[in-house]
This record gives structure tokens, sequence and C-alpha cells, in this order.
């Protein structure tokens, strides 16, 4: 449930970007606070206790990566989207590994980070380590274990490539959120890669075959026409 006037922390030290993002999450309903480095946004982080913190990486001071580090390690699990320039996968991943709940690329688009920051509070489960920071997801029968890159059905491991292993992880850390063939594209093979969407549901099919999964009548991932794709199962974190 999100609460009706949610406090976000945005840290970035580019005064472009907080003076115009700042006014714009205000008047999406949500009370935010500012500040321009890592530090600050650790202890106003610690002492405004925000339901959701956004976090530049390239920061001075303390980059945010360390900040987030700073935060998980005091074991404050607050909700946190991570902003940078570097679009590899390998970048998603290091941030996702550090904690974070999200990771938007710059530039963006304000709406696009207004749609993520939404998804991450519904998925939100308060003083509670994330999907994202969990290293065993579960859902009927379905185990993935990140650290091992394995995945179960009922206990029998699933076949993966790494590529499909990797897209069923993404969908996983973010249940029930519709999410776009191009946005799976960016977060698996990174910008640097020289793929199409089509790409995406080759790796897709693969997925739906290895876990017996009916697009008709999906137990796992539904198909959203035009658009994308939806974890429809209850995903559970441990660890």
């Amino acid at each position: 449930m999100i609460p009706a006037r949610s406090t976000l922390l945005l840290a970035d030290d580019d005064p472009t970007i907080a003076d115009s993002l700042a006014p714009f999450l205000e008047r999406a309903g949500f009370h935010v606070l500012v500040v321009s480095d890592g530090v600050s946004a650790l202890e106003k982080a610690q002492a405004h206790h925000p339901e959701l913190i956004i976090l530049d990486v390239l920061m001075p001071r303390m980059d945010g990566r360390e900040t987030l580090r700073r935060l998980r390690k005091a074991k404050i699990w607050t909700p946190t989207i991570l902003l940078t320039q570097v679009g590899e996968a390998s970048e998603r991943a290091l941030a996702l590994e550090e904690g974070a709940d999200d990771y938007l690329n710059k530039p963006f688009d304000p709406h696009e980070l207004l749609a993520r920051i939404r998804a991450v509070l519904r998925r939100a489960r308060p003083g509670e380590r994330s999907l994202s920071a969990a290293w065993l997801l579960t859902a009927n029968g379905l185990a993935l274990d990140r650290r091992a890159r394995r995945a179960t059905l009922s206990g029998k491991t699933v076949e993966l490539t790494p590529k499909a292993l990797a897209v069923l992880e993404y969908l996983m850390t973010h249940p029930d959120e519709a999410v776009t063939r191009e946005r799976l594209l960016e977060a698996v093979w990174g910008w640097e890669y020289p793929a199409g969407t089509r790409t995406v549901d080759t790796r897709m099919a693969e997925l739906r075959r290895a876990l017996d999964d009916d697009p008709a009548d999906p137990h796992f991932i539904e198909t959203i026409p035009g658009e994308g794709y939806r974890f429809i199962a209850p995903v559970h974190g441990e660890g």
C-alpha cells in the first residue's frame, strides 16, 4: 500500500536534474527531499526515513553505490533506484547485487522514472529486504538461486541459457509489473548489444518451454499484447 503522500529522497549533484525532477515528482503527489552528494543522502535517509531513495551513481563525497552499500550494511532496506549514464548489462547486475530495487540510465524520461517509482513502492515490503536484494526467489514451485545461477521447478533443475535465466531473474524481481521488450533488452543485453526485440521473444519462448508455461493459460509469465510481459505468480525472497 503506497502512502497518500510518500516521501522521496533525491540525491543528484546535477542541478538541472534536481531543479526539474523534484517539482515534477511533487506535482505527481510526492514529498521530495533533495541532496547533492552521497554523505548528505546517507544522513538524510537515516534522519527522515523516506519511502524511497533515488541515487545518482556519480556524486561527490560518496558515490551512489557506496551510499547504497552503507545503507544496506546498516540494514536500512528503503527501496532504492540508481541513476547512471552507463547502460551495460554488467552495470545493472552490479546495481542489483548491491541492493538496488531498480536501475535507470541517463538521460531518461521523467515519466519512466515515475512509473518505476510507483512500481517499486507497490512491491515494497517495509522494513524487509527487497526482492532485488534476495538471493533466493521462489514462486509456485519455481525457485531461482541467484548465487548458483540455477533455477529449479518442483525440485528439478530447469535447463536455461544464461540470457533466459537473466530474463527470468529480471521478471521475478519485478513481479506484477508490465515490462516492455525494450526494457528487457536494455536490462539483460545492454545498449551495447546490437539485438532487436525479437531476441527477447526467442528467450521468452525458451523460458516457457522450460517451465511448461502455456502462454494462453500462464502460471508464471503473461504476455501483454503490444507491450511486453508480466510475471504473475507471487514471488517471495530469502537471504
